[in-house]
């Protein structure tokens, strides 16, 4: 059974050329499904005459985990143990991964998820929550049946409400359960080329042009990590967001991804006389640079801030030999934002997110799609609420809506 799921207010890009978008851990390591005793631990598929077991591994305990992901082609910043301890210290989800490999063997496959457990919106494994996509990380066809024989099992005992996959390429995933889906768009720029080739790519009027007025209106351009480059995004970060009418996820959540992410995060900032006017978060893991967040001040869109942002943090990507510019997902129906992105010479591509229920339903409350009833209903109220309430209301609910 396949139907549309909705979407989520609280987790997307805004629909203009300007972008905006707890505890300590479980103390488990390993958790090894070999007990003979238990159904749940056989395993339908064999291997050289054995039954295939599936462990279930902590990524940030696990010292094979860094490693396997440097040497997986399809590993992205989503899956790295900096971005999964940011989303377990600011929402309390608890990273899991899915392996055939033993506790002896080296890491070769996993399918990586986080386990949101909210009273409000109920238990659900997620891959990944706040992410843009998370690649599945099993190579094999056998391996893949065993693990998702694992999760089907692992949703009924657990009473999981869904599982859900935002795998940026197909998959063929053999979980015999209903399923919805949502379709994104994606876009990625081809770094290859050299920089003048890059550049003649963009739209002449709407980028390059752009580009070439904000260097003439002499925007000052600052990057970094600092308390005082946070405080700039975030104040723009804010009150983009309170002006399109959604909640701004917490101040703690980037600057968690700042202290576990480390030099590979950067905050991009572009002032006029001393004043933010636009501001923009990215980080780079292993060939790809990945736009993440952005904002700006409207009163100043027409200087060519973000476009400033964007061109410079392209350059860094190139001169760095990276080979790809990462610039997120968008709903399907913002149609303006999929035309900025393709502007910039960046390929369109389909991402499509699978949830897998044992029920008809897989949403939640706060699964608001855009342009629905429900999702103006949602704006509207919080739209005659002073900002500083609706900031509040986004730090409580952030953790509930992953």
């Amino acid at each position: 059974m396949q139907g549309k799921m909705d979407a989520n207010i609280f987790d997307q890009e805004i629909g203009t050329p300007i972008i905006a978008d707890v505890s300590e851990l479980t103390q488990l390591f390993l958790e090894p499904d070999v007990s003979r005793s238990d159904p749940l631990n056989e395993a339908p598929a064999e291997s050289n005459g054995k039954p295939k077991e599936v462990y279930v591994v902590d990524p940030l305990r696990d010292p094979r985990w860094d490693e396997f992901l440097q040497w997986h082609p399809r590993a992205s910043l989503f899956h790295s143990s900096g971005w999964l301890r940011a989303l377990a210290m600011t929402y309390g989800y608890r990273p899991i991964a899915f392996t055939t490999c033993g506790l002896a063997e080296p890491l070769r496959n996993a399918a990586v998820f986080c386990q949101v457990e909210s009273w409000l919106t109920g238990k659900r494994l997620v891959s990944l929550p706040f992410s843009d996509h998370c690649e599945w990380l099993v190579e094999n066809k056998e391996d893949t049946v065993v693990i998702c024989a694992r999760l089907e099992r692992e949703i009924e005992r657990e009473r999981w409400r869904y599982i859900e996959l935002r795998a940026l390429h197909q998959l063929e995933i053999p979980i015999l359960l209903p399923q919805s889906q949502i379709r994104y768009t994606f876009h990625a720029l081809d770094l290859r080329p050299n920089l003048e080739t890059i550049f003649a790519n963009f739209h002449k009027s709407c980028i390059q042009r752009k580009i070439s007025r904000s260097e003439r209106e002499g925007l000052t351009y600052c990057e970094g990590s600092s308390d005082l480059l946070l405080n700039h995004f975030y104040r723009l970060f804010r009150t983009t967001r309170v002006r399109h009418r959604m909640p701004p996820a917490p101040r703690r959540w980037f600057a968690n991804l700042i202290r576990y992410l480390g030099d590979t995060i950067k905050i991009r900032v572009a002032l006029k006389s001393g004043r933010p006017v636009a501001a923009m978060i990215t980080a780079r893991y292993k060939d790809t640079m990945m736009y993440k967040y952005g904002c700006s001040d409207t009163r100043f869109n027409r200087l060519g801030g973000m476009h400033l942002l964007f061109w410079r943090a392209i350059q860094e990507a190139k001169n760095s030999g990276l080979n790809y510019f990462d610039f997120g997902r968008t709903d399907a129906e913002q149609t303006g934002l999929i035309n900025f992105k393709g502007r910039w010479g960046a390929a369109e591509s389909v991402l499509d997110y699978s949830r897998y229920s044992a029920t008809d339903s897989a949403n939640h409350l706060f699964d608001l799609q855009t342009g629905t009833r429900k999702a103006k209903a949602v704006k509207f109220i919080l739209s005659q609420l002073p900002s500083g309430l609706v900031a509040r209301i986004g730090r409580l609910l952030y953790p509930h809506v992953g």
